[in-house]
């Protein structure tokens, strides 16, 4: 019973670490960032900026590759996509049109994607590397 009960808090943990980390990327880069650019021909932006995606990205390259290079891939991919996606929803939600779940659902559906990918070359260099070493 103690071997299961420390086997699923073990699950537990490779999911809410890279989760609370993608959270709280979110939280840095993005979430102070609420007021939308007007440029000189009327126009909007924003609210965030390239620098600040690219920011977000390259922060989560750090706790992913930790959970890949453990042998937590599945924790690595779901829980940052649950992180993110989770940051999005609070984010957004007081958009009174309701669209906020469309953006929602593009985030959850882009950082499954990219999070599969990247921890799929991961895995794969990882074992390139373990080859030659030997």
């Amino acid at each position: 019973m103690r071997r299961r009960l420390v086997t699923t808090s073990s699950r537990v943990l490779h999911f809410l670490v890279p989760a609370l980390a993608a959270l709280a990327a979110w939280s840095g880069w993005l979430g102070w960032d609420q007021q939308r650019d007007v440029h000189p021909d009327g126009s909007t932006s924003g609210p965030y900026e390239p620098w600040q995606v690219i920011g977000l990205v390259l922060t989560l390259l750090l706790p992913v590759y930790r959970s890949v290079s453990r042998g937590h891939t599945a924790g690595a991919v779901l829980g940052t996509t649950a992180g993110l996606t989770a940051a999005a929803w609070y984010d957004w939600s007081d958009d009174a049109s309701g669209l906020f779940v469309i953006g929602v659902g593009l985030v959850m559906t882009g950082s499954l994607a990219a999070t599969a990918a990247v921890s799929g070359v991961m895995t794969l260099a990882g074992r390139g590397t373990r080859r030659t070493a030997s």
